[in-house]
């Protein structure tokens, strides 16, 4: 596997620009090897997330440096790797107990009975958040982390909550 290495420097102050540095590869999916070190999969996909990085730490006064990279001995490698799927396995579990709380929610409206147009909205907007974050997620993950598969199982459940939750509405609201 052929990996991205971006090395960089900014000011201290002010910490907007490390902090913004620091948010854009995040949503890259580079993950952290140290301070001011960060590693990403040599995909298209990611070396456009790694450009943006080196733009803002330019725009700030600092410094970066590219690299291309790749694990000199087979256990460089697998730890390269291990880092890379346990940063996407944290990101699963997150997305996981979102979808438990998602589905929680939808069960204590039904249980309150509050079926209104209003709180059909709020839920379909919440997964509509679900689905562009598993889409996010699907594309960072290229190395395929454990629990990929429950999630997308869990965003299924989640439809399917959402598609029985507007059910109820329409009938408690004297649709079909």
């Amino acid at each position: 596997m052929r990996w991205i290495v971006l090395l960089f420097r900014v000011p201290a102050e002010p910490s907007r620009h490390r902090v913004a540095v620091w948010r854009e590869l995040r949503r890259t999916g580079a993950v952290s090897l140290g301070q001011s070190a960060w590693l990403a999969p040599a995909a298209p996909a990611f070396a456009a997330g790694i450009a943006r990085a080196v733009a803002i730490v330019q725009a700030a006064g600092g410094e970066a440096v590219v690299l291309d990279a790749s694990g000199r001995q087979p256990a460089d490698a697998e730890r390269l790797e291990a880092a890379y799927t346990a940063a996407r396995e944290a990101e699963w579990t997150e997305f996981l107990d979102e979808c438990g709380k998602y589905l929680d929610e939808i069960d204590k409206e039904i249980a309150k009975g509050k079926l209104t147009l209003a709180e059909l909205d709020e839920e379909e907007q919440s997964l509509e958040r679900l689905r562009r974050w598993h889409r996010e997620l699907r594309l960072r993950d290229v190395l395929g982390a454990p629990s990929a598969a429950g999630a997308d199982q869990r965003l299924k459940a989640c439809e399917a909550k959402l598609e029985d939750y507007t059910q109820r509405v329409f009938r408690a609201v004297g649709g079909q």
